[in-house]
């Protein structure tokens, strides 16, 4: 479980990029941050692993205070995948998600063991491994960066924006294959993104942020969705219009639910309706 209480960061020239954040974070969970740029997402994010300090407040993980931790030896101990991978060009596949169990001094041969093993958990055919990062796809680096985030076994995955820079038919592979991983590895997922659509379909828990790391509204996609904090969060998650506001519309061959442009969105099935679009944005089913 990771706690913000009362979190504020503010750099030299006077900015506040977040100012009194609190916010628990529950465990073996997905809680997926979004919001517009300069919100503080990233920000927030990349306090839990003290890749950025607060300015006053504390973060706790499991009860413990994390500003008396060591940077390094934190941050080894959790998973980070960022977007465009951030993988080291000059390293085989093999090598990149070997990399920081090694810097923990695990043998070479165990590190490259795991991380072929690694390799088959994010569905990376093993024939990839001596190849070269320029050699891989965007989203081939992208199961990369994560299988690397995956090799200390951490009970904490953060990732900034990872599926934002492939296209949409493998970003959305990629969210699959997350979802079946989370549920199967039982990780604390700590996800950001900018795409509203995407923290509903991921997120056990979403916050809507406002500038400066302001919560708008915290709660399941189901209760964001069903009842908008106030006008912002109906905006924001486009609660009006669009493919949000759906009804139900008779065809020669049954009954279909469309959107505010009658483009098709899902279908009905016998006494129960239901959107069918990859599950249900509450994420039933994962």
């Amino acid at each position: 479980m990771i706690e913000f209480s009362s979190v504020t960061k503010q750099y030299p020239d006077g900015t506040r990029a977040v100012e009194d954040f609190s916010l628990m974070i529950p465990s073996r969970k997905t809680t997926v941050f979004v919001g517009s740029s300069g919100c503080g997402k990233t920000t927030i994010l990349r306090m839990i692993n003290r890749m950025v300090d607060p300015t006053s407040g504390t973060i706790t993980i499991d009860g413990d205070e994390i500003g008396g931790l060591e940077p390094v030896k934190l941050r080894r101990s959790i998973g980070y995948v960022m977007q465009n991978s951030g993988l080291l060009p000059h390293r085989k596949v093999v090598d990149n998600i070997a990399t920081v169990p090694m810097l923990k001094g695990v043998k070479k041969k165990d590190a490259r063991a795991e991380a072929l093993r690694l390799m088959d958990t994010v569905g990376l055919d093993r024939a990839f491994a001596d190849r070269y990062p320029s050699q891989l796809s965007g989203g081939q680096q992208q199961r990369v960066g994560v299988a690397r985030g995956l090799a200390v076994d951490p009970n904490i995955l953060l990732m900034d924006e990872p599926f934002g820079a492939v296209d949409p038919l493998v970003r959305s592979d990629l969210q699959e294959e997350l979802i079946r991983l989370q549920r199967d590895l039982d990780k604390t997922v700590v996800f950001v993104t900018h795409d509203i659509d995407e923290a509903f379909y991921l997120g056990h828990q979403v916050v809507i942020l406002k500038k400066g790391g302001h919560i708008a509204q915290v709660g399941t996609p189901s209760e964001i969705l069903s009842n908008p904090a106030d006008d912002f969060v109906a905006n924001f998650i486009g609660a009006n219009r669009g493919k949000r506001a759906l009804h139900i519309e008779e065809t020669a061959t049954g009954s279909i639910v469309v959107d505010d442009d009658g483009r098709p969105a899902g279908t009905l099935t016998g006494s129960i309706r239901t959107v069918a679009s990859r599950g249900g944005a509450d994420g039933e089913g994962r």
